[in-house]
């Protein structure tokens, strides 16, 4: 389950107060956007932690029972704060119960639309793990197997899951920028989706990384298969074997969707910094 899910079920039966970042000046916890959802006994979401989001619950609370609380405030990241970021943030409070669910309900969909979308080949071990790690984080999953009955029967809310037969045939309806993983229980059928993917690659140049599961030993046989059937080196350098950020040494399934999950940020970073130059 989502944090979104998390909050809007809480919120059909008790009411809340949803603390937003506003506005931010120089170095803060969040970003604008970020949430955070106030109820009588627990909270949900996080604007940062720290005394600045002490302070937002304390406030919080007291708008849910029924004191006047300014409904936008800033707040100065210094010494009264015993924080040392040294900006400023501006927050928004609102009180929220059952009847505003639709309105967030549709609030959380457009943000979803924004999240970067992922396709995950295989329903192993290691994918499952990464559908658990990457069901907290702003990613849409696509995820795929050849095989009937291989899905659990509850998926996070960000994850959609879809039998194919032959696998590497989803390959080209894709969500254009999808970031590509691929774990299934066959190298023949792993061969057949990076070869896919890298063909789609040739003539679309829409999928910004290809991840395959695997030791370098594994690359470099799939490398000259895959030379065979007439892809270049530079098209095969397109593929990240062993994906997962270099330098973890584990093996167990949620060790290796940690690391996987972690090179899916870097590059949504990467993507991001090199917009924001662009449109400076």
């Amino acid at each position: 389950m989502t944090t979104e899910a998390d909050f809007l079920g809480l919120l059909g039966v008790q009411q809340a107060v949803w603390v937003t970042v506003q506005a931010h000046r120089g170095s803060v916890p969040r970003e604008v956007g970020a949430w955070m959802a106030v109820f009588g006994d627990s909270t949900v979401g996080s604007i940062g932690g720290g005394h600045l989001e002490w302070q937002a619950i304390e406030q919080a609370r007291k708008l849910l029972n029924g004191h006047a609380v300014a409904p936008v405030q800033r707040y100065a990241l210094g010494p009264s704060l015993g924080q040392c970021c040294g900006g400023e943030v501006t927050l928004g409070f609102a009180r929220v119960s059952a009847p505003d669910r639709p309105r967030l309900q549709q609030y959380f969909a457009a943000q979803q639309t924004q999240w970067s979308p992922v396709a995950l080949f295989g329903g192993g071990h290691v994918a499952s793990a990464l559908v658990q790690v990457l069901g907290r984080l702003p990613f849409r999953v696509h995820w795929l197997d050849s095989r009937d009955g291989i899905f659990p029967e509850t998926l996070p809310a960000n994850v959609h899951a879809e039998h194919s037969e032959p696998v590497q045939g989803a390959v080209a309806a894709l969500a254009p920028q999808s970031r590509v993983l691929i774990m299934s229980f066959s190298h023949a059928e792993d061969m057949d989706v990076v070869a896919a993917c890298l063909l789609r690659q040739r003539a679309r140049g829409d999928l910004p990384f290809i991840g395959l599961i695997g030791s370098r030993s594994k690359w470099a046989t799939f490398s000259h298969r895959l030379a065979e059937r007439g892809l270049g080196a530079s098209e095969l350098a397109q593929v990240i074997c062993p994906v997962g950020v270099p330098g973890i040494a584990g093996k167990a399934p949620e060790v290796i969707a940690v690391a996987v999950a972690a090179q899916l940020l870097q590059l949504n970073s990467t993507i991001d910094a090199m917009s924001s130059l662009r449109t400076k």
